[in-house]
């Protein structure tokens, strides 16, 4: 199999689906500058939609849902800031180098959403609201925006930039809320120069040991030490079609067999499907996406990734800091327990 042709059958699996919603728009619009009735020809082409997202979306490969969390339409972070995250006022700079625009970072908060029933708020109860620290990836949505963010893939002074507002966090007193969205951190030669590997590390060494909570959702691409470097957590949830994963599948391909069209094999082996990662203890819980993917419908998305962090807000606030340190300890400490044995080491489930 050809690289060009695992690519390309990659998104086969989307093609009806897309045709379908195409046609929906065109008759939409037809009827709009026509005013024919077409209203009952849409929803039966809408009920064939959905019947075929739940058909296709119920048996997705580890390969097919690492497209889907890559898809350029995806929600991102700036689709979240506004929806999600209000009185949002950025952070910028790692006071050493300069500032990655493929992290973001900023103070904001989260409220819980106006209630709609006229008796609840006929009895004047406040909305919780949360101010905290966002930390995210950040890939852009045009290709001027992916450029100027290196496409999602952080430099060290992104990564230092992150460690240093998490300080701030700590100082105030403050939660701090990231978004993992990125194939991994750059691997060039100007970013190893200035020490990418040893500011991931160092990250993961004081994010193990901040005293204050820290809430980490994967979006997107969970990529290697580029997506850990910010999402050691009191609480870590994945997206359901999102993937988090120690390398890409191209690269654990590369490695494995030097044939990059072995990605799809390698996506399997690598375990990282949110269920995967559910199984093995490695993310806390999978949050639903809409049927067909967050990016078919990124209001519905909005809305229910805030209901689960006012969730987790409240959780950890609720929570003693001593209490957090040790829990986040524990949880890190035992993923990954092997038993010695002349045979070699195996990994045992705990």
């Amino acid at each position: 199999m050809s690289k060009g042709k695992t690519q390309d059958s990659s998104s086969d699996f989307q093609k009806s689906i897309e045709e379908l919603e195409a046609r929906i728009s065109e008759l939409e619009s037809v009827s709009k500058k026509t005013g024919i009735d077409l209203s009952e020809e849409v929803e039966k082409l809408r009920e064939r939609s959905r019947q075929k997202k739940a058909e296709v979306f119920s048996k997705l490969t580890p390969w097919q849902m690492v497209q889907i969390a890559r898809d350029p339409n995806r929600p991102e972070v700036l689709d979240y800031i506004g929806t999600v995250f209000e009185d949002f006022v950025e952070l910028h700079g790692d006071r050493a180098y300069g500032d990655d625009k493929a992290i973001i970072c900023g103070l904001c908060k989260v409220t819980e959403q106006q209630p709609t029933s006229v008796e609840h708020t006929s009895t004047g109860t406040e909305r919780k609201s949360y101010k905290l620290m966002l930390i995210a990836h950040r890939k852009g949505k045009t290709t001027k925006e992916r450029v100027a963010c290196n496409f999602g893939s952080p430099h060290p002074e992104g990564y230092r930039k992150a460690l240093e507002k998490m300080k701030f966090a700590e100082k105030f007193h403050l939660p701090i809320v990231t978004l993992v969205n990125t194939p991994g951190a750059y691997p060039g030669i100007g970013a190893e120069e200035r020490g990418q590997a040893n500011i991931i590390a160092k990250n993961l060494f004081e994010m193990s040991k901040l005293r204050t909570p820290i809430i980490s959702i994967v979006i997107g691409e969970g990529g290697s030490g580029g997506a850990l470097a910010i999402c050691v957590a009191d609480k870590l949830s994945i997206l359901e079609n999102a993937y988090l994963s120690v390398i890409s599948p191209e690269g654990c391909a590369a490695i494995l067999w030097r044939d990059g069209s072995k990605a799809p094999l390698a996506a399997e082996a690598l375990k990282l499907t949110p269920q995967d990662l559910l199984k093995l203890g490695i993310v806390d819980e999978i949050i639903p996406e809409p049927l067909g993917g967050a990016h078919r419908d990124s209001i519905k998305m909005a809305n229910t990734l805030k209901t689960y962090l006012l969730k987790y807000l409240e959780e950890v606030k609720s929570t003693n800091i001593d209490e957090l340190l040790s829990r986040r300890y524990e949880k890190y400490r035992k993923m990954g327990v092997f038993v010695e044995s002349e045979q070699g080491s195996t990994m045992i489930k705990q």
